[in-house]
């Protein structure tokens, strides 16, 4: 499997080469030569295996090269031997077409783990055997700190910086990085928004003399191996329901993406997936491009399912390349306005095209609350702010169709737990591996949004020692 980028300049990669560098070096994002694809056949074969199972049978093709498939498997299994529910990721009906899919039952309690436990082993793995060591920088907007933080902490090969926007996570999110004290893990709070904390990060990887000094890898969504280990679970919920005998229909909340994109490259690879329901915040640029087909950047706004407050949505540039049938060089001209002017426009074929298969919708905050309500009123289950808005989808945008559609339940609700009480009356308390979060050790450093002051602080605080 070769690996290409979306702007279309930088040379093709193997998997490693990919997991390693993580943004190519002409700024665009890596995606496959060519999807891997599953018959009906091959995808009902899928039915009654473990979760670990699946995640191998669907994500090997990606890696093959790169890992035998006996060392995957190890790593795989190793990855998902945690998670507190013997499912790993269980499917819960709500109504009599929908059903929740729970990922929230790694170590951090979100959707972020289900990638990044394996990513974090694979990496081990790729730099012990190349003998070499990298720093990970990264931006969150709540979850995928904690994640990433969790899969690499303690890992001798590798160093990680996670930037976060001071004061715009939840404090349960905050202190499952910064009580993490382990020495090779960095935690900085900046002064500004996610979409400036994710500005800085690839400010990092756009200088290359910087890059190749440190040692660049990535592990938010911009690293295809995140956006490879999620497809797993739209295959395993999937089949769970029928598939492939009959399409399901997928609501994700979402930011920045990632997530949504997983879904769209599990259809390409013979899912039948019929339609993916876009859930924003008020920091709505996804549902806005989907009315009107243009993307256009404005303020971020706090909110109370503050993972999703972002202006810039990273991964749509892979979705963009396909739309563009793969013309690298009209992608990066395309970003490179984005850039320059806060907007662009995709054309009647492409829209018409994206359209088919995605719609989108938004919730402000009083409605997020209301449907968090909902929720607890006609199921008995209590959701967290991002689910909530997942599940106003089939419940508040419904189809005709009779296929069963799925939401992601992207965190567990004891991660938001003072907007969980503004819509119930009740506090979801932290299960017991975290039940004394709010009282451990923090350690964070504050700086600005200046990428000067975030490359001093790297060079003074990586343990450089033995990379090659």
């Amino acid at each position: 499997m070769r690996y290409l980028s979306t702007r279309g300049s930088a040379p093709a990669l193997t998997f490693d080469e990919v997991l390693l560098a993580g943004l190519a070096r002409d700024g665009g994002l890596y995606v496959p030569e060519a999807w891997p694809h599953f018959s009906k056949d091959e995808i009902a074969a899928l039915a009654g295996k473990t979760y670990a199972q699946v995640v191998a049978a669907v994500t090997f093709a990606f890696v093959e090269g790169a890992i035998e498939r006996p060392e995957y498997e190890r790593l795989v299994n190793e990855a998902y031997a945690g998670f507190d529910h013997a499912a790993v990721a269980p499917l819960k009906q709500i109504d009599g077409n929908t059903w929740l899919l729970e990922l929230f039952h790694g170590p951090t309690l979100s959707f972020k783990d289900y990638a990044l436990q394996l990513l974090g082993r694979l990496l081990d793995h790729v730099l012990r055997k190349r003998g070499q060591r990298v720093t990970i920088v990264g931006a969150t907007s709540g979850d995928t700190g904690s994640a990433a933080i969790e899969a690499v902490k303690g890992r001798s090969a590798i160093d990680i910086f996670m930037l976060h926007p001071r004061g715009r996570v939840s404090e349960v999110q905050r202190r499952q990085m910064t009580s993490v004290l382990s020495s090779n893990v960095f935690n900085i709070a900046v002064e500004g928004t996610f979409d400036d904390c994710q500005d800085l990060v690839k400010a990092m990887f756009n200088d290359l003399a910087f890059r190749d000094e440190m040692k660049l890898t990535a592990v938010n969504s911009i690293n295809f191996a995140r956006i490879m280990a999620q497809i797993a679970y739209y295959f395993w919920a999937a089949v769970a329901l029928g598939a492939p005998h009959r399409p399901v229909r997928f609501a994700v909340p979402t930011g920045n993406f990632g997530n949504v994109y997983s879904g769209y490259a599990a259809r390409e690879m013979g899912l039948p997936i019929s339609h993916m329901q876009i859930g924003s915040n008020r920091n709505d640029i996804l549902t806005r491009f989907f009315e009107t087909g243009a993307m256009k950047i404005e303020g971020v706004e706090p909110s109370l399912s503050p993972s999703m407050d972002i202006q810039v949505s990273s991964n749509f540039e892979r979705l963009l390349f396909d739309l563009y049938d793969r013309r690298g060089p009209a992608v990066a001209e395309t970003m490179a306005a984005f850039r320059d002017k806060g907007v662009y426009e995709v054309g009647g074929n492409a829209m018409a095209s994206a359209r088919k298969l995605f719609s989108a919708y938004r919730l402000s905050d009083a409605q997020t609350l209301a449907m968090i309500g909902e929720v607890r009123k006609r199921t008995g289950e209590i959701v967290d702010p991002h689910s909530a808005i997942g599940v106003a989808g089939p419940w508040q945008h419904k189809s005709a169709s009779s296929e069963p559609t799925i939401v992601l339940a992207t965190a567990h609700p004891a991660k938001f737990p003072d907007a969980v009480e503004q819509a119930i009356g009740i506090r979801p308390p932290l299960p017991a591996l975290l039940a004394d979060l709010l009282t451990r050790e923090e350690r964070c450093a504050a700086l600005p949004n200046e990428a000067a002051a975030l490359k001093a602080y790297m060079r003074s605080h990586a343990s450089l020692k033995g990379a090659a």
